[in-house]
């Protein structure tokens, strides 16, 4: 937990919140150790923060980039396809009412959003934000694998087969970039991992579909 508080406490006063939001970390902790997340969890908020330790230095506002890490997932609802906007309302919220000035309250907001992996971040903070976030997919295979297997867990209400069609396609979006990392030094130390993770998961799902199958239209990752 050390390295939790410790974050939280530089990215808080960082961003000129009052007091020590102590109540609010806890809050937010508790929710990525919701029973229905397998991916979206402690782990993966350990992994991004630790990430943001190597490379955070590269933001123009790295107080905001790190509070952005924290409530990225914050709401992780797998019945909806909001929840990368509710996350960002309850960043503006919590942030707005504990004195946080409205112009960065809003820019942590853009951030959090920017985790929606829908368009090409367009400033450094949300290249750093999201290089962090996608930092999974350049992991070790073991994790990687792991990782993998925990997504498959939180749509375990999908079927097999649906699920293989739709996962392959959101992979392909990946390995389609031509470019997944955008800072350099995420670039130079993941990009060839990931590209590799990727082709071989993608490779596995296929090999595992049935034959024939029409591809619907994928979903979000």
């Amino acid at each position: 937990m050390a390295e939790l508080h410790d974050s939280w406490h530089r990215a808080w006063h960082g961003a000129g919140a009052r007091g020590d939001g102590e109540s609010l970390r806890d809050a937010l902790i508790a929710r990525y150790d919701e029973p229905h997340r397998a991916y979206h969890t402690r782990q993966h908020l350990k992994e991004c923060l630790g990430w943001f330790e190597r490379v955070g230095a590269l933001a123009g506002h790295p107080a905001e980039v790190e509070l952005a890490l924290w409530f990225h997932d914050a709401i992780y609802d797998l019945g909806r396809h909001d929840n990368e906007q509710r996350s960002a309302d309850l960043a503006r919220e919590s942030l707005s009412g504990a004195g946080v000035d409205a112009v960065v309250a809003a820019r942590v907001a853009a951030l959090v959003l920017a985790t929606r992996h829908t368009a090409v971040p367009a400033g450094r903070d949300e290249q750093v934000l999201v290089d962090i976030d996608l930092a999974i997919l350049g992991a070790e295979p073991a994790r990687f694998a792991e990782y993998d297997r925990q997504i498959r867990e939180e749509y375990a209400f999908v079927p097999a087969d649906t699920y293989r069609v739709k996962r392959r396609e959101v992979l392909r979006s990946f390995l389609d970039r031509p470019r997944l990392y955008l800072t350099e030094p995420m670039h130079s130390a993941l990009e060839e991992s990931a590209r590799r993770n990727l082709r071989r998961a993608v490779e596995e799902v296929f090999a595992a579909a049935p034959a024939n199958r029409s591809m619907p239209q994928a979903t979000s990752r």
